[in-house]
């Protein structure tokens, strides 16, 4: 009897052609992913090959029908056709295939409805059909999968249980949420978002023990907000915006001890802020989102309390009085949002402590703002901060001045606030540490299956240490993870434990963010906040790139750079060092804003230390007396810093240029042209 030997032959270019060759060998695996074939499965010899167990087919260029013969591979425990170009149905016949436990037909051009044989594939673990044309209802047979964790709908035109992970995203699914969903009480995450569902709120959920992520934004929910979530003791982010919610906010939500988002904005919650929850909610909250409803009174000064508190929006409200000066003790706080409302008074100065501050809007209100304004509000005049109501704002430097008050600038921003202290990072016993304070374990879990256990084709860029990989997790969204290379580990075993010691207990808008690391012993990684333009230098030395850089986003990255140090240097105790200020070092965000990044050689500033260290940094931005000298200060940095901005106007790295301007006696010679970039118009 033959049996398959190649699936497809070389052909002209990379592609290749359909060509079934038979052999007496026989086994049970069928991998050809990725390998850029083309063609049909009309030929495939189906009853032939009865015996695989594990067929992949995926990333490929197969067209037409799935054939209903696929139903004779009756021992299938893995079967994977996705991202290929099939159209037509879903055949019926795979519900005969009764051993599949995952079943991945995602990315392709599939019409018409999910086959309700699907149920009775009893063992099936995995069902992945997003990103297709599939229409009609989630089959009622679905009730009957025992053994489904993971659904993945989303992206298609869907009008739905021993389930974990439902992601029904982004469809056309109409009507209301299926009453048995209400007893499902192993979910973990839902993504019902950006559909069209209705119903009553309040009775279309019970109560999930093991639930810690739901997002029902963008839907057609009415009712009020139930107890019921108040009893989700795992849940860490509810999001239910842009939706017909009424009524207030049930204080019991404030009993879900680890919540760390939520979200209820554009609805209809009326009153206050409910007393309760804004004395329940625990202080590693991240996101407080209540815009857009019908709030009114004053702004509760128990939020500042919430001290993780990243994210505060509380827009388009009816709130009034004066700015709570209690907001000020927010030292995580990165987003505020108060715009829109009837808020009198003056802005806090008490608000200058608040380094991390990235983008406040304040406008639409009766603020009487005052009129010396510092660091960080200096810079906030982009952020719509002055308009609609009194405020008056000090200018930052116009670009013509730029170069010539650079070192007075940096200087200003030396000024001593109140210091943080850096948090002393032990490692836990299971090698995991989630500072963003969501579940470590499951984190670790989601990252190896989102890579495929780090597959190269998730890279995305590689250091001399370690690999890059981009990795969307529902909690977090796009985040990078840097795998350290395990020869890296022996060499260099205290570098790990210093980025992670310096990130750990530090936040500021202009640094980079921890969510976590792992370290045992199958891998050691990283997981940091994404940065979508990637490294400084990779669009300095492009000439397309390079000239978005115009002269004000030039300047605005290094006063970026100028915060960061000036807040590690006087904001931190002990104060931190980072020893590598470069231009490699400095991820840039969609905006162009500056982010500094790898902290693998920081070294915290100690009263009680010689503070004496090995030579160590970039070539090029290292500051010469470290050589002899030994001895680390904030010093150090502050040279970097001057070579980096000297780079970051040039385009390149000055290079010879630098003895001449460190020299009183030949700076003279130096003209400023010298030090513009040629590919910028003249300032």
């Amino acid at each position: 009897m033959p049996f398959l030997e190649k699936f497809f032959s070389s052909s002209a270019g990379a592609e290749k052609e359909m060509c079934i060759v038979y052999t007496t060998v026989r086994v049970n695996r069928l991998n050809i992913t990725n390998a850029s074939v083309i063609g049909t499965l009309y030929d495939f010899p189906f009853s032939s090959l009865t015996f695989l167990e594990y067929v992949d087919l995926s990333i490929n260029h197969l067209y037409g029908i799935i054939p209903s013969a696929i139903g004779n591979l009756t021992n299938l425990v893995y079967l994977d056709l996705s991202a290929n170009q099939f159209s037509g149905t879903i055949p019926t016949q795979i519900g005969s295939l009764t051993k599949l436990e995952i079943l991945y037909i995602f990315e392709n051009h599939l019409n018409g409805s999910i086959p309700g044989e699907l149920g009775n594939v009893k063992n099936l673990a995995e069902l992945v059909l997003d990103y297709n044309q599939l229409t009609g209802p989630i089959p009622a047979s679905f009730g009957n999968l025992r053994n489904l964790r993971t659904l993945y709908l989303h992206a298609n035109k869907l009008h739905g249980r021993k389930l974990e992970i439902i992601n029904a995203k982004n469809n056309k699914l109409t009507g209301p949420i299926p009453r048995s969903l209400s007893k499902c009480s192993s979910l973990k995450r839902v993504h019902f978002n950006n559909s069209s569902f209705t119903g009553n709120l309040s009775e279309a959920f019970g109560i999930y023990p093991n639930l810690q992520f739901i997002d029902l934004r963008d839907n057609d929910f009415h009712g009020e907000l139930s107890s019921n979530w108040g009893k989700c003791k795992n849940l860490t982010d509810l999001r239910v915006a842009r939706n017909n919610i009424s009524g207030s906010i049930p204080p019991e939500i404030g009993n879900v001890k680890g919540l760390l988002g939520l979200d209820l904005s554009s609805n209809h919650l009326i009153e206050r802020v409910n007393r309760n929850i804004r004395r329940q909610l625990h202080e590693h909250v991240s996101l407080l989102n209540l815009s857009n409803n019908k709030f009114g009174q004053k702004i509760p000064k128990e939020i500042g309390r919430i001290t993780h508190l990243s994210v505060l929006d509380l827009s388009h409200n009816l709130l009034d009085g004066e700015i709570p000066v209690q907001l000020a003790s927010l030292l995580d706080l990165s987003n505020l949002n108060l715009s829109h409302n009837s808020l009198s008074g003056c802005i806090p100065e008490e608000f200058e402590s608040l380094t991390g501050l990235k983008d406040v809007v304040l406008s639409y209100n009766e603020l009487e703002g005052f009129q010396h304004c510092r660091s960080p509000f200096s810079w906030v005049k982009k952020h719509s901060m002055a308009k609609g109501h009194k405020l008056i704002l000090i200018t930052v430097l116009p670009i013509m001045g730029a170069l010539v008050h650079l070192c007075a600038f940096a200087g200003a921003l030396l000024i001593c606030h109140k210091r943080r202290r850096v948090r002393d990072v032990k490692i836990q016993d299971d090698g995991w540490l989630s500072i963003s304070m969501l579940d470590g374990k499951a984190l670790y879990k989601d990252i190896l299956n989102a890579t495929q256990k780090f597959d190269a084709t998730f890279c995305i860029g590689q250091e001399g240490h370690g690999s890059v990989y981009k990795v969307n997790l529902p909690p977090l969204g796009n985040v990078a993870v840097k795998r350290l290379h395990s020869s890296f580990e022996i060499t260099h075993p205290k570098s790990f434990m210093n980025e992670v010691r310096a990130l750990a207990g530090i936040k500021h808008r202009t640094i980079v963010k921890l969510y976590g690391y792992c370290s045992n012993a199958q891998h050691s990684f990283l997981v940091y906040e994404y940065v979508e333009r990637g490294s400084l230098p990779s669009i300095l030395s492009n000439e397309v790139e390079s000239k978005k850089l115009d002269w004000l986003k030039r300047v605005n990255i290094i006063k970026g750079v100028a915060y960061a140090l000036s807040y590690m240097h006087h904001n931190c105790s002990p104060r931190i060092i980072h020893r590598d200020i470069s231009s490699s070092n400095i991820l840039l965000d969609s905006e162009f804003e500056a982010c500094i990044s790898d902290f693998g050689i920081a070294k915290l500033l100690k009263p009680d230390s010689s503070n004496c260290t090995a030579l160590a940094g970039t070539y090029g931005y290292v500051a010469p007396e470290l050589a002899y000298t030994m001895k680390f200060t904030e010093m150090c940095d502050v040279y970097s810093f001057g070579v980096l901005a000297l780079e970051i106007i040039k385009g390149k790295h000055p290079g010879e240029y630098i003895t001449p301007l460190a020299n009183s006696s030949t700076i003279d010679h130096v003209q400023l042209s010298d030090l513009l970039d040629e590919r910028l118009p003249f300032p």
